[in-house]
């Protein structure tokens, strides 16, 4: 029977690097038992930021871009880390604008919450960007090399499953990102 309110006793780090951390926490589960679990943390980093870019067109802007982890271009919306010292609403509009060359005059939270629970502590916050703007691809961190996809949202699903057929790999978090953007445009 659970007596009790689970807690983290103690964090050791086991690994450091540049832009991770691998940890091994050490927890007091629901039942009083003690136990551990190994998970990772970024390093300078206030958050991570995803954003739905939707055109004044109906259009919403895609990224794709070769992730080392999984071996192959992923299809996302724009993202980032909030590692510069910004609110993370500043992150959102500077990853924007360095990932697609878009600046956005209105810019609201979707939503926000854990991206991989099992392994990792961080927490995603989500925006619509909305009465975009092309201002020119803003500075790229060195590593990126980004294709910029722009699709009509209603054929999305479409446009993502040809991309899937030709060898990509399609972020999850897309589909129900997407889901909460129709439903923010709808209530407007």
């Amino acid at each position: 029977m659970r007596t009790k309110t689970p807690f983290i006793k103690e964090k050791k780090t086991l690994l450091e690097g540049k832009f991770l951390r691998f940890i091994l926490a050490t927890y007091v589960d629901a039942y009083g038992v003690e136990r551990q679990w190994e998970a990772f943390e970024r390093v300078n980093c206030k958050g991570i930021v995803v954003i739905v870019p939707v055109t004044n067109e109906g259009e919403t802007i895609l990224t794709k871009q070769f992730r080392p982890p999984v071996n192959n271009y992923v299809i996302e919306f724009p993202a980032g880390l909030n590692d510069k010292g910004d609110t993370l609403e500043e992150a959102a509009e500077r990853e924007l604008r360095e990932e697609t060359g878009y600046s956005a005059k209105e810019l609201t939270f979707l939503t926000e919450g854990p991206m991989s629970s099992g392994a990792s502590g961080e927490i995603l916050t989500a925006y619509i960007a909305r009465d975009l703007e092309y201002k020119g691809i803003g500075e790229r961190d060195e590593a990126e090399d980004i294709e910029i996809i722009k699709v009509p949202m209603e054929k999305l699903e479409e446009r993502l499953s040809e991309l899937q057929a030709e060898g990509n790999f399609v972020d999850l978090k897309i589909y129900g990102l997407i889901d909460l953007a129709r439903k923010h445009l709808m209530t407007r």
